[in-house]
């Protein structure tokens, strides 16, 4: 496991059910793990984002404050919010950085993930190199709206 992978992992074990948000300071954090305050700046700022559900406060100086605020999402939300995300071209990679998001978050099924995977994969884009990612961008935004509506 990654400390990135740790780190998340821990930020979240410290959230109960009833907790709205928590409250770190990033050298105390830092220190826990024995890496640089910057590591946990950058799995705060790639894990811990409103499309994931949560919003972040970050206040300077005395170690580093930091509040992170769980955010009541809806599937139907998480989904629009992602798919007004979504330019008009799209990679492989950042398909499955969005599928990896909403399996984290409980918003898709494997079985769905897996079928958001295969049809914008390119083995399944038989077109020029070009154009792969503009279609992709839209046959994953279409697929996206059909599950917004379930």
């Amino acid at each position: 496991m990654r400390i990135s992978d740790m780190i998340e992992d821990f930020i979240k074990e410290m959230f109960s059910e009833e907790d709205e948000f928590i409250e770190i300071q990033r050298n105390d954090l830092a220190q826990h793990f024995n890496c640089v305050p910057s590591q946990i700046n950058y799995v705060i700022s790639t894990r811990f984002n409103p499309s994931q559900g949560y919003y972040v406060e970050s206040k300077r100086g005395g170690g580093g404050h930091i509040k992170i605020k769980k955010i009541n999402i809806t599937k139907s939300n998480y989904l629009m919010h992602a798919i007004s995300s979504i330019g008009n071209k799209l990679t492989s990679q950042e398909v499955d950085i969005f599928i990896s998001n909403f399996l984290s978050s409980n918003i898709i099924s494997k079985i769905e993930a897996k079928l958001l995977k295969v049809a914008t994969s390119d083995n399944v884009l038989t077109i020029p190199q070009e154009y792969k990612d503009s279609l992709r961008a839209n046959i994953f935004k279409n697929m996206l709206i059909n599950l917004v509506n379930e």
